[in-house]
């Protein structure tokens, strides 16, 4: 089964893809509304191998309806999104959201 997976951050960079899912991935653009962006600092050493970033951009509930984050939607199989979880460090947690295209997709924010 397809999944989808809305992406803001280190998921879109091409060596963060190959390394976790061994491919490049196709997507599209769309956004996140009720949403803003902070950092998070990462310190899982296969995260920062895989991304080159110490600073990673994290996605906070916004009380603003007018907020939104910008990014990728990529369609991923199951054992995919699976593997994007193990790459997501404790600060993330996984929840199902509507896009501003209407699609349904799985988003990473703010544990």
């Amino acid at each position: 089964m397809k999944q989808l997976l809305f992406s803001y951050g280190t998921l879109q960079l091409e060596a963060v893809q190959l390394d976790n899912f061994g491919r490049k991935l196709k997507g599209s653009k769309d956004r996140l509304e009720g949403y803003r962006l902070e950092s998070v600092e990462i310190k899982d050493e296969n995260v920062l191998k895989s991304s080159g970033l110490v600073s990673h951009p994290i996605a906070i509930a916004s009380e603003n309806p007018e907020d939104f984050i910008e990014g990728t939607v990529f369609e991923l199989s199951d054992q995919e999104l699976l593997q994007a979880d193990l790459y997501e460090v404790e600060d993330y947690r996984r929840v199902e959201v509507s896009l501003a295209s209407g699609r349904r997709s799985w988003v990473y924010v703010a544990s």
